[in-house]
């Protein structure tokens, strides 16, 4: 896999890229801002950006609106953001259409599932830290996320990770059919139409959110 890494700690960068280059990726190139980070995407063409939320100029949500332009120039380019802190703000509109995640650093514990996650985005479907998660589906007054039961609470938020329902089962100690029922429960308390694949669905129902969010 072809990686472009934007990243202004020289430090994390180096350290990204090594490890990305230990795990058999090609780096395709390395940004310390968010206006080369877009030229580079755009000249290299990787199957993949990692992009820290906060890079100069600005370092406040500069990468955030890097990959939102890099978004519209190529909807199939996965995109890492990766954060120290909690920013949801651009995060609805981006994981709504697929090839995304959002990973908080501190909280990357382990290399495999990082890599995981990577190939995962790449692939076409999501990975988002679990307080990302928690995040993007807090209940609000009048909304029916509230409906949902605490099991089907943590059965969506593992379906926005990424994971299977294979996975979640594993992760909560439940049957496929068990698994398999929670998911159909949220589908219809949302209203949002059952789909092919597990990650279709989470971004059907974060697409749900999004129009919630801006209403």
């Amino acid at each position: 896999m072809r990686i472009v890494i934007g990243e202004d700690s020289a430090l994390f960068r180096e350290g990204l890229a090594r490890l990305l280059t230990d795990a058999g990726h090609e780096i395709a190139g390395k940004a310390d801002d968010a206006p080369t980070l877009v030229a580079l995407v755009r000249a290299e063409k990787p199957d993949l950006a990692i992009i820290d939320i906060r890079m100069p100029p600005e370092r406040t949500d500069d990468g955030a609106r890097a990959a939102r332009e890099l978004r519209e120039d190529d909807p199939t380019l996965g995109i890492v953001l990766l954060s120290q802190h909690l920013e949801t703000r651009h995060s609805v509109e981006l994981v709504t259409r697929g090839y995304f995640g959002y990973l908080l650093k501190d909280r990357v514990f382990d290399v495999d599932d990082f890599l995981d996650a990577l190939r995962r985005v790449a692939a076409g479907g999501s990975a988002l830290d679990p307080e990302v998660v928690a995040g993007l589906i807090t209940p609000r007054r009048n909304n029916p996320l509230s409906a949902l039961t605490a099991r089907e609470r943590e059965v969506l938020g593992l379906m926005a990770e990424g994971r299977t329902n294979r996975g979640i089962g594993r992760r909560l100690w439940l049957t496929d059919r068990t698994v398999e029922t929670h998911v159909r429960s949220i589908i219809t308390k949302l209203g949002i139409a059952d789909g092919a694949e597990d990650h279709r669905r989470v971004l059907a129902v974060l697409a749900w959110l999004g129009e919630q969010s801006s209403g």
